[in-house]
């Protein structure tokens, strides 16, 4: 071998016996270190070792959650947002008053038949089934993955997240404390699961995102009661039932929980955007986790999510009731009706199709009584024929007083479940006034926790101000145009009246004048 060769191989030597030398020396130097100084050096060292994955971790988060948003943001949406299509998607955020649309609205508009199967329900919805034309569900838009995107309109209400947060854990309380009628958790479970399993319609414990709410807090309300009855003796009196840790959770403690982190923080936000612990998109939970972690990657998920909404057909608040109400009969109400009378469903069809699809619910905890079902068979077609013709020829204005009417009855039932599963946990009794004692920190947190919601609310307030001006002036000048179209239809019917009325007047004048003339001859 030449020494040429050989001089690559003896530079490599030398260098690794430098580096021996120069590892051995710093060893040496650290022996001698005080430990104070050896302790900040690992410190340090390790705070590098850190900053390198979580920089590695936040590239990685920062990649999916761009590479989710760019194919969500460039998915084909229906553009003709004014006109309702084959299919109405009723995207139900939890606790925004959904529930008086679905059975005051939509359960008045459409047919029994047209309702896809089981909704509320993922797990049997169908999309295939003929003549389905409305889905009303909690689940996020990630469903529309299931349905013919160019083909389905979607409507949704938003509420404030301050409020909704509150609801929740209202109606968690709510639902939990129906099951305090058994002695134990044990028994309340089983009998639970012997009920669902008998009723017909979908229970309150199958619906997300209550199938995991409620469970969590029937339990801590069984623990809390257990604890009373072992303790013997109760707290010091506590007005604020937000704050009564000895009968049920406290609201500090429930805004706190991983539970509500993933579920009920920002839930309308990643609802609309699909995004959800339900949804039918498999990143969707590492999605979540990086939004949680890296706050900023979460603007990512908002501006799918205000794309999303800004392109259905019909956004709602839920603190601007009446207005929503109003703009919901005009904008789908009004289409609803329209399809109907053109679509000319036979009755004898709408029978055949109820008899096999049972789509009514029982939304309703199992402790709670079905609704009477004994009707017999030409009852029920009977009142389907008459519903049917008074869908068809229902006016805007008629479909208004039918929702008043019905949300009178319904608030009125919801008022009475209530107060019956909030006795059980006296003096726990939330209301309004009660919100309004509730600490400043604690308001303030829920508006952090929710900054995506907060945002996306905000954004919901713009297109409604927008839309209820823009359906306003089509309403005015509706009323206009039917106005001057109504002058027009009362002059035409009194045209004729009036022109027999100026014959008989001429007649009558003629006669007179002839009748004068006589009499004038004969004088003379």
């Amino acid at each position: 071998m030449s020494t040429r060769s050989l001089k690559p191989i003896l530079w490599l030597c030398d260098s690794l016996v430098c580096c021996c030398c120069v590892c051995f020396q710093v060893v040496e130097v650290v022996r001698c270190m005080d430990p104070i100084i050896k302790l900040t050096l690992l410190l340090l060292f390790f705070r590098i070792a850190c900053a390198s994955t979580v920089e590695k971790n936040f590239e990685h988060c920062e990649t999916v959650v761009k590479n989710w948003a760019s194919s969500a943001l460039h998915q084909g949406i229906n553009k003709d947002k004014h006109t309702l299509q084959d299919l109405l998607f009723f995207l139900h955020v939890p606790r925004t008053g959904g529930r008086s649309y679905y059975h005051c609205f939509l359960k008045k508009l459409y047919p029994s038949s047209q309702e896809c199967p089981r909704s509320y329900d993922k797990l049997r919805f169908d999309p295939r089934k003929e003549k389905c034309r409305l889905l009303a569900t909690h689940d996020d838009y990630s469903m529309m993955e299931k349905l013919p995107k160019e083909r389905t309109s979607v409507v949704t209400i938003v509420r404030n997240p301050v409020d909704r947060v509150f609801s929740s854990y209202e109606f968690s309380v709510e639902v939990a404390a129906r099951f305090l009628v058994h002695p134990d958790l044990a028994s309340a479970t089983k009998m639970s699961k012997r009920l669902r399993a008998k009723k017909a319609g979908v229970s309150t414990l199958d619906i997300w995102p209550w199938k995991y709410l409620v469970p969590w807090m029937r339990a801590d309300l069984f623990a809390r009661r257990h604890a009373r009855r072992q303790k013997g003796s109760s707290e010091d009196k506590i007005d604020s039932p937000y704050d009564m840790k000895d009968i049920l959770m406290p609201l500090q403690e429930f805004i706190d929980d991983p539970i509500v982190h993933d579920i009920v923080h920002n839930g309308a936000t990643f609802q609309i955007a699909g995004l959800t612990n339900n949804s039918y998109l498999d990143e969707s939970h590492e999605i979540r986790h990086c939004v949680r972690e890296y706050k900023s990657l979460g603007q990512h998920v908002l501006r799918v999510a205000k794309m999303r909404l800004d392109a259905m057909l019909y956004v709602g608040l839920t603190a601007e009731h009446k207005e929503s109400a109003t703009m919901f009969a005009n904008v789908v109400g009004s289409q609803v009706i329209s399809q109907l009378r053109d679509a000319n469903f036979s009755t004898g069809t709408l029978a055949d199709n109820q008899s096999g699809n049972s789509s009514s619910l029982h939304l309703d905890s199992e402790l709670e009584s079905n609704v009477d079902q004994n009707n017999s068979t030409l009852d029920e077609k009977a009142l389907q024929d008459e519903d049917e013709a008074k869908r068809k020829n229902m006016t805007v204005t008629e479909l208004i007083e039918v929702y008043e009417g019905c949300i009178s009855s319904l608030l009125k039932t919801q008022s009475r479940r209530r107060f019956a599963s909030l006795k059980r946990i006296s003096p726990a009794n939330f209301s309004k006034e009660a919100r309004r004692h509730v600490s400043d920190a604690v308001l303030q947190e829920i508006r952090t926790l929710n900054y995506l919601d907060v945002d996306l609310f905000k954004y919901a307030q713009e297109i409604f101000a927008m839309r209820h001006v823009q359906l306003m002036g089509n309403l005015d000048m509706k009323d206009g145009s039917e106005s001057k179209l109504d002058r027009a239809r009362a002059f035409e019917l009194w045209r004729i009246p009036l022109l027999v009325m100026l014959f008989i007047l001429l007649l009558v004048l003629f006669l007179l004048a002839n009748a004068r003339r006589r009499v004038s001859k004969v004088k003379v």
